[in-house]
């Protein structure tokens, strides 16, 4: 028999009547109740605590701008039409995606939404930190609110598109291959106020070791970047090389950092500078720690920071840094930075980002780590999994130890 928690949130009608944002147990229901529709039907192993994982279908088309659709035109009459189609890709035996070129790609799954359910996609970790910028698309544009990237309005029935940008390196990609996710919010998803982040960091999150007192927070919880390590490796950065192969995304702990990076070691001054149309990977230095209640997003670029966009990929599902039980010691945000026209100074502990916790409409019934095949729970300065992890790297990601920031 269902505790009355469980009839709560799964009333008869299979639907939660709390707001916030949806767990993985009724992203499930949605798959089992026609609301989320692909063929083959999504696997248990895209579902994340708080979101789905979208495959990538067969076709795929270079075009020579971005666009939203309109009310009048479907997205992919406007991708198809002759002034704006370059090329169509055919991604079952896989495909090259160059730099700088803009592809639309339809996607395996589509939408049924509920009147009171709307859905915010973002990158997957992984794509944000080989410097692929993707939108998801719908299909056509709302009568009312028109038509947005990364958002799925309320009620919202029809195909799910990808726009694709890979900015730094070539890709090769495939039919089924997972490069966003959605999550699904009812009602309204408000950011937790800066009072009661004061309160949680009190009791649940944890603040640096050489820093005792609460951090500063404002506008959301403040993340500065490690210039510094912990003294056990140089490097304190990436810096990614132009110009190199394609990488193929289907290969896991395959190539050669060197190959692909500069290693940037510790600098002497506690400075670096970035270069203009350059891509970096950087870690936080403090720790992040999200609760099985809550999910937290970084905004993407906030101009009062500085000439520079940090993290693409700016979800963080529950339990990320946390566990199930507060078992984890928290864990360094991986820093995915472009500076813009002009090189940006960027110095040791100085502020480059901000995270917005939101609340669940339930706790997940599972959360953000190894047992669900999460690949950065403990990371320290990690790249993506396609490239081969140092032995330190391996070590922790063995013995199950926090990874420190200058871990690669």
């Amino acid at each position: 028999m269902d505790s009355p928690e469980e009839k709560h949130l799964f009333p008869v009608n299979g639907r939660s009547t709390k707001k916030g944002i949806l767990p993985a147990q009724e992203i499930e229901q949605f798959i089992a109740g026609g609301v989320i529709r692909a063929n083959p039907e999504p696997s248990a192993g895209q579902i994340q605590p708080a979101s789905i994982d979208l495959r990538l279908g067969r076709e795929a088309y270079r075009v020579r701008a971005s666009f939203l659709p309109a009310e009048s035109a479907t997205l992919i009459t406007k991708a198809t039409a002759p002034d704006l189609l370059l090329e169509k890709l055919d991604l079952s035996e896989g495909a090259v995606l160059k730099e700088n070129s803009v592809y639309i790609i339809r996607l395996m799954e589509s939408l049924a939404l509920p009147d009171d359910v709307y859905g915010i996609a973002n990158p997957k970790s992984t794509t944000g930190r080989l410097d692929i910028f993707t939108r998801l698309i719908t299909e056509y544009a709302d009568p009312v609110i028109g038509a947005e990237f990364e958002r799925v309005p309320k009620g919202y029935r029809g195909e799910l598109y990808v726009e694709v940008v890979t900015r730094t390196f070539p890709v090769i990609v495939r039919q089924g291959l997972k490069l966003n996710q959605i999550r699904f919010v009812k009602g309204s998803a408000t950011p937790t106020t800066d009072h009661r982040l004061k309160t949680l960091a009190k009791n649940e999150f944890r603040v640096r070791e050489d820093e005792p007192d609460t951090p500063s927070i404002h506008r959301g919880w403040p993340i500065t970047v490690d210039l510094e390590g912990d003294g056990h490796s140089p490097t304190v950065a990436y810096k990614a090389k132009k110009h190199q192969p394609p990488i193929d995304l289907a290969k896991v702990n395959h190539y050669e950092i060197a190959d692909f990076w500069d290693a940037i070691p510790r600098p002497r001054t506690g400075r670096i500078v970035l270069e203009p149309d350059t891509f970096y990977i950087l870690v936080s230095k403090n720790k992040v720690r999200v609760k099985p209640d809550q999910a937290a997003e970084m905004f993407p670029y906030d101009p009062t920071m500085g000439e520079f966009r940090v993290h693409y990929a700016g979800f963080f599902d529950p339990g990320f840094g946390y566990g199930q039980k507060g078992e984890i010691d928290g864990t360094r945000a991986v820093l995915e930075v472009r500076a813009h026209e002009i090189p940006c100074l960027l110095e040791d502990d100085q502020l480059v980002g901000r995270l917005a916790y939101y609340d669940m409409a339930a706790e997940p019934d599972k959360v953000y780590g190894v047992s669900i095949g999460s690949s950065y729970q403990q990371q320290g300065l990690a790249l993506s999994k396609q490239f081969k992890r140092p032995p330190a790297a391996e070590q922790e990601l063995i013995s199950g130890s926090p990874a420190r920031a200058s871990a690669t």
